[in-house]
């Protein structure tokens, strides 16, 4: 796995089960037995999916006798929001400006008749 911290989260977020691990950990701390009841999976790949996670950033794991709760830690999200955010400034500028564009073209147009005749310009 790549070295880059936004790749890392990003990676780990690529898979469906990690991001649904994720949501159950955004309630609260949880064990691996915990974390496998809603999967049809073993807790071994429970336990590699944390791993992802743990190399992350995402997760967080205890010591509480002989349980290692996970705990989700959200600040590497944060980042990779920043970098969604940018391209989402992108799109709504880029639509801003079709808009406008649009907008001067029918400025430039002769409204439609409503009674389906062609008007001279129309010809």
């Amino acid at each position: 796995m790549s070295s880059d911290p936004l790749s890392r989260t990003f990676a780990a977020l690529a898979d469906p089960t990690r991001r649904a691990m994720l949501t159950r950990l955004s309630g609260g701390a949880a064990t691996v037995g915990e974390l496998a009841e809603p999967f049809d999976m073993t807790f071994a790949a429970v336990s590699k999916h944390l791993r992802v996670l743990e190399s992350a950033g995402l997760v967080t794991r205890g010591r509480e006798a002989q349980y290692r709760p996970a705990q989700l830690d959200a600040r590497p999200l944060v980042e990779a929001s920043r970098w969604i955010e940018d391209y989402a400034r992108f799109w709504e500028d880029s639509v801003d400006a079709l808009d406008q564009y649009l907008n001067a073209l029918q400025q430039l147009s002769p409204p439609p008749t409503t009674d389906g005749t062609d008007t001279k310009e129309d010809r």
